[in-house]
């Protein structure tokens, strides 16, 4: 529980712009990183071919472990993510690709954009598994079959993985203009992953529709008692700014700010 906090408070303050955040405020919502997850990446597939040198690193060392690469079927069409399904094969390395399937890249539905819309089978020599993304236990199955595959030596899997977003694909817009309101609604009621689970949980008697209430109000007050702390906590320092640029900064190397004749040190330099 200590970890789960120290992560959800860590991912906070990076969302607020604190220095206590997980990229030190330099990353935000799209740059999340921690020793074990890469974060996301600004260029749309980018995060692919990083993610098979992840898993090229762990075959080369010889570590008994897998990297886990996600996309979406917006990306899916991107010529780097076909670039690394071939070398990812072509060397056997131990990478779980994860097509994330929501039916929507942005605001064009899957089917205009690409030829074949079995996500799964687009890896031509990675054979691929298909698993619905809204229910928990499903997505665990497929995992724990895939890494299996990927740690017998049989190199790369991909799964894809059907699931739906409820808002747009960014802050920017609503997700209204290309789907109705019906459709989101029913989504939300009728396969929403928590629910869902929820459901099943009761229906095997594991716990209780009370418990469960309980449960989620302890994680509310968690989390909302969290973000009051965040909130209070320093924003990083300007020569903050500036730093992680060089790995050996020059000598005297100094920035110049917004005013005149300001000059910003970087931290490390």
């Amino acid at each position: 529980k200590q970890w789960y906090q120290r992560r959800v408070r860590a991912i906070l303050a990076e969302l607020a712009a604190k220095a206590t955040g997980l990229s030190g405020a330099k990353g935000g919502s799209c740059h999340l990183y921690t020793d074990t997850f890469f974060g996301g990446n600004g260029i749309v597939g980018a995060q692919v071919p990083l993610g098979v040198g992840l898993a090229l690193k762990l075959k080369y060392q010889e570590e008994r472990n897998i990297s886990v690469v996600l996309y979406g079927d917006g990306a899916s069409n991107q010529g780097q993510v076909f670039e690394a399904f071939n070398i990812a094969k072509l060397w056997n390395l131990p990478v779980l690709f994860v097509c994330e399937n929501n039916k929507y890249g942005m605001g064009t539905e899957a089917y205009r954009s690409s030829a074949n819309t079995d996500f799964y089978k687009r890896g031509d020599f990675i054979p691929g598994i298909w698993a619905d993304g809204m229910d928990i236990l499903s997505m665990r199955q497929a995992t724990e079959f895939a890494r299996e595959w990927c740690l017998s030596g049989r190199g790369p899997l991909i799964v894809e993985a059907q699931t739906y977003r409820y808002h747009g694909h960014s802050v920017t817009e609503l997700g209204t203009t290309y789907r109705s309101d019906e459709e989101v609604k029913r989504m939300m009621k009728k396969h929403d992953p928590i629910v869902h689970f929820l459901c099943q949980t009761v229906s095997a008697n594991l716990i209780t529709e009370a418990e469960a209430q309980e449960i989620e109000a302890e994680c509310d007050r968690e989390v909302e008692q969290i973000h009051e702390q965040v909130m209070k906590e320093p924003g990083p320092e300007l020569s903050e700014a500036y730093t992680h640029v060089y790995i050996n900064p020059p000598p005297n190397f100094k920035i110049r700010g917004c005013e005149p004749k300001q000059y910003i040190v970087p931290r490390d330099a």
